[in-house]
């Protein structure tokens, strides 16, 4: 789906979700001012009514509950380099805040709207630079005259993340519109995932697309069909996305013949170097799909059931029903587990290996929407 189809869905999702369960006393883990341990692995979970969870994957619990400021949603986080501040996209696309896992302090806040004249939202939009100092969004800006909105031209924007809770951008660049999430690489460049995949300089705003995704010239090919709304900070350092496609039988490119793939899109943050690559036949939909760390042929994915693929084969190696939809999929950092987010407000735990279920983890409060889930090590 391109990015108007995918911020209709997520306007739909969110009217159909749950309404949001009130938290009750005694609820929420207390040591919020607990330090996270050196070496130890975690997982941020937002979720309703608007807050966000440190689980210690360790023991498969909720270590400590955060407070977030001004409204819920899409809750699309990313953690800060030296893991110790989760950055969130929220209050309904329209700021971004800085929350400090230690002690769940906000010590960033940053509105996307930039004057009173305007209303500005980032769609998923969240990166933040490799050394960790500036964080990158895309907003989508209209202007608000008497009688009517006026849609502005879409800017990059850059903050510094020592900018404290009123923070304004350093500097601002046009950007193609329909931007949604992005990640940096290592070497400074920010790849933002759009019609294309576009890579931006964030210093100068030069940009040139470095994958062509909705216009690819692939043979065989159609026009690939991308839904991501996730962006996952992966312990294989890739910016990857899911894409439908049709493949044609010849060279008529007849529709109602042609074979329907999932693959994956994978650019290398480490080299910038990107592999497309086909996994499955098109037989069900899923939302997300993560690679192994541990062998980056094998893919898993998730919707309506949990999915493991090997990519060069092309084969579907275990499969797990779920109790409930789960929109998102992450593993942990030696790929022995995997973790199911998004919906409702459990975490499921599967075995990499055997997809048998390990656990279920309740998070205090309502569900998790569209909000991102990260497993990160401190």
């Amino acid at each position: 789906m391109n990015i108007k189809t995918t911020l209709a869905l997520s306007v739909l999702l969110a009217a159909a979700a749950p309404a949001a369960r009130a938290v009750q006393p005694g609820e929420l883990a207390d040591n919020t001012a607990a330090p996270l341990i050196a070496g130890r692995e975690y997982m941020v979970a937002p979720n309703h009514p608007n807050q966000l969870n440190v689980l210690d994957l360790a023991d498969n619990k909720v270590l400590k509950t955060c407070a977030l400021p001004d409204a819920f949603g899409p809750g699309s986080v990313q953690i800060s380099p030296d893991r110790r501040t989760a950055y969130i996209l929220n209050n309904h696309f329209g700021g971004i805040y800085g929350i400090e896992l230690d002690t769940c302090k906000v010590t960033f806040s940053a509105r996307m709207s930039l004057d009173a004249e305007e209303r500005a939202i980032a769609v998923f939009s969240v990166a933040l630079s490799p050394d960790g100092k500036e964080i990158y969004t895309v907003q989508n800006p209209s202007k608000l005259h008497v009688d009517r909105y006026e849609v502005q031209a879409p800017r990059l924007a850059v903050y510094k993340t020592d900018a404290g809770l009123d923070a304004r951008p350093a500097r601002t660049f046009p950007v193609p519109r329909q931007l949604s999430l992005m990640q940096a690489a290592d070497d400074g460049a920010l790849y933002a995932l759009g019609p294309d995949v576009y890579k931006i300089d964030p210093e100068n705003g030069k940009y040139e697309v470095a994958v062509p995704l909705l216009n690819w010239k692939r043979p065989g090919y159609g026009a690939p069909d991308v839904l991501s709304a996730w962006a996952m900070q992966l312990s294989t350092r890739e910016f990857s996305a899911l894409y439908t496609a049709p493949k044609f039988k010849d060279g008529q490119q007849d529709l109602a013949s042609a074979d329907f793939v999932w693959g994956v899109l994978s650019i290398d943050l480490k080299t910038g170097k990107h592999e497309i690559a086909d996994f499955a036949p098109l037989t069900e939909i899923y939302f997300t799909g993560t690679r192994s760390p541990a062998n980056r042929s094998h893919i898993f994915t998730v919707l309506n059931g949990l999915r493991k693929y090997d990519i060069k084969a092309q084969k579907l190696l275990a499969s797990a029903s779920l109790e409930h939809a789960y929109y998102q999929v992450n593993l942990n950092r030696d790929g022995s587990r995997v973790y199911l987010s998004g919906t409702l407000q459990d975490v499921a735990v599967y075995d990499a290996a055997t997809l048998e279920k390990i656990a279920n983890i309740r998070l205090p409060g309502g569900d998790m929407s569209l909000s991102t889930a990260q497993i990160f090590v401190r």
